[in-house]
C-alpha cells in the first residue's frame, strides 16, 4: 500500500520509516555525531551534494530525517526537515528566501515570539516587514506588498489570539504577487487542517506542542509543498535560482526541482551555518507523540469545546474566545477549514481584571499554571501576571491582552473534571 494514499491515522503510525528485513521495528536512535566512509571520494560526493547520505549530524541525521519524512507525509508535502525549536523553523523558513533589502508581509495575529522575530530581529538583518490584519480584504493585503516582498506569513490558528487564517484568501494574494505563503500550523496539526490543500506553499510547526503532546522535547519542523515554481519567479529568489558558490555553483531549483529545492537549501546552507539542529533523542520522543496524534486531537477538541461552552455561561466571565463557538467571529471560517475542530486552547476574560485572575488561578487544582500549551495535561496562564507582567493594565489592553485574560489549554482529562475544577475556581474568585 502506498502510504501517500493512506489515512491520517496510518500516516501518524507508519509514515517516514519502513524497517528492512530483520531491522528494528521502531525508528532507531542514531546517536552519532559523525558517519564513516571508506574513501575521501565517497565523502566528497556528499559535500558536493552529488550523493545522498550523512556525514555530520549538525546537517542531517537518519533519525531526524525519518521523523521529518513522516510529518511531510502527514501534511501532504514533498520534503521536510526538523529544527531545534518552532522559532528556528519559522526563522529558517523565512530566511531561506529573504535577505538584506527584502520585505515580509505577515498577519498581525501571530505568536508574540514570531512577531518579534520578524519585526525586530530580522529587521537587524536588513529585512523589513509589514503586518496586516488576518481579517484584511484581498485589496488591503495587496496594498501591503512592495516590489521587494518575498513572502506572506500567517498562523492557521493564532497563539494566543485564536484567530483563524483564511488560507485560500492569503494564498491567492501571495501567488498574485509571485511569492509563497508560509503557514504555521502548530495548533490544528495536520490531523485537523492541511494548509497545503488550501494553497499554502510552506508549512511550519512548533513540534513542542500537540505533535509531542507530553512536554518532553522542544522542536520544530518545516514542510515544503513542492508546488511553488521558484524558476518562474527567478529574479525574486536568487538564493534558489542562481549558483551557490559555497556549493560549487549548484542552482538548487534546477538540481532538486520544485519538490526538493527549498528544504535542500535550508539544510545545506542554514543548518550548516546556524546549527539549530534537532537531536536524535528529541526526534525519537517526537515520533512517539506523532503515533498517537490522530487519537489525541479529537479529545483535545472535545474538551476545548466543552470548556468554552461552559465558560460562556458563567457570570464572572465577560468574554470567551474559541473558534468552535457560534459567537466567535471566526466560527464560519473555522468550519470551512477545520470541520473536525481546531484545537483545545481557549481564552477568556474575567470581570475584575488582574486581581480576579490571580484569585482564580490560585484555586485551580487540576489545571497546572505553566508557560505551555497543547499538552496531555491541562495547563493555564494569566499573561498579566506572568509572560506580560512587565506591562501595566493600559499597556496590556493596547496589546490586546487584558489584565483579566486567562488562556487554558485543555488536555486529555475527563471534560467533566475540567469543568468542575474551573467552576470551583470561579466560585472562589467571585467570593474573594
Amino acid at each position: 500500500m502506498d502510504l501517500q494514499d493512506a489515512g491520517m491515522g496510518t500516516k501518524c503510525v507508519q509514515a517516514g520509516y519502513t524497517p528492512e528485513n530483520g531491522g528494528p521495528r521502531q525508528i532507531p536512535i542514531i546517536q552519532s555525531t559523525t558517519f564513516k566512509y571508506d574513501t575521501s571520494e565517497d565523502m566528497g560526493k556528499l559535500f558536493d551534494l552529488e550523493a545522498s547520505g550523512y556525514f555530520y549530524s549538525r546537517l542531517q541525521n537518519p533519525t531526524c530525517d525519518y521523523v521529518a519524512a513522516k510529518i511531510a507525509a502527514m501534511e501532504g508535502g514533498t520534503a521536510g526537515m526538523l529544527t531545534s525549536s518552532g522559532q528556528a523553523a519559522n526563522f529558517f523558513a523565512l530566511f531561506n528566501i529573504c535577505s538584506v533589502g527584502d520585505h515580509i508581509v505577515a498577519s498581525s495575529s501571530i505568536y508574540g515570539g514570531t512577531y518579534n522575530l520578524i519585526k525586530t530581529t530580522m529587521a537587524k538583518m536588513g529585512i523589513e516587514s509589514t503586518f496586516v490584519s488576518p481579517d484584511a480584504s484581498e485589496e488591503e493585503l495587496s496594498a501591503a506588498f512592495r516590489n521587494n516582498t518575498k513572502v506572506l506569513f500567517g498562523e492557521s490558528i493564532a497563539n494566543p489570539a485564536l484567530t483563524v487564517l483564511d488560507i485560500e484568501k492569503f494564498a491567492k494574494v501571495a501567488h498574485a504577487h509571485g511569492v509563497p505563503l508560509i503557514v504555521d500550523n502548530t495548533f490544528p496539526t495536520p490531523v485537523n487542517l492541511r494548509p497545503i490543500e488550501w494553497g499554502a506553499d510552506i508549512v511550519t510547526h512548533s513540534t513542542t506542542k500537540y505533535m509531542d503532546g507530553h512536554g518532553v522535547h522542544v522542536g520544530g519542523a518545516i514542510v515544503d509543498s513542492g508546488k511553488f515554481d521558484w524558476m518562474a519567479h527567478k529574479d525574486k529568489f536568487p538564493g534558489l535560482t542562481t549558483p551557490d558558490e559555497s556549493y560549487h555553483g549548484i542552482v538548487y531549483a534546477e538540481k532538486f526541482g520544485k519538490e526538493g529545492a527549498f528544504i535542500t537549501k535550508a539544510t545545506s546552507q542554514l543548518m550548516r551555518d546556524f546549527g539549530s539542529v534537532a537531536s536524535p533523542q528529541s526526534a525519537f520522543y517526537l515520533n512517539m507523540g506523532l503515533e498517537s496524534l490522530h487519537v489525541r486531537m479529537p479529545r483535545h477538541v472535545e474538551n476545548g469545546q466543552a470548556v468554552a461552552e461552559f465558560l460562556e455561561g458563567q457570570p464572572l466571565v465577560t468574554h470567551v474566545n474559541y473558534p468552535g463557538l457560534p459567537s466567535s467571529p471566526y466560527y464560519e471560517v473555522a468550519k470551512k477549514y477545520m470541520p473536525k475542530g481546531g484545537c483545545g486552547v481557549v481564552s477568556f476574560e474575567l470581570k475584575g481584571g488582574r486581581k480576579t485572575a490571580e484569585n482564580f488561578m490560585k484555586h485551580l487544582k487540576l489545571a497546572a499554571i505553566e508557560t505551555h500549551v497543547a499538552d496531555a495535561r491541562t495547563c493555564c496562564l494569566n499573561p498579566a501576571t506572568s509572560t506580560h507582567r512587565q506591562m501595566n493594565d493600559e499597556e496590556l489592553a493596547a496589546a490586546g491582552v487584558p489584565a483579566g485574560m486567562i488562556r487554558i489549554s485543555c488536555g486529555l482529562e475527563d471534560k467533566e473534571d475540567l469543568i468542575a475544577d474551573l467552576k470551583q475556581a470561579l466560585d472562589a474568585a467571585a467570593k474573594a
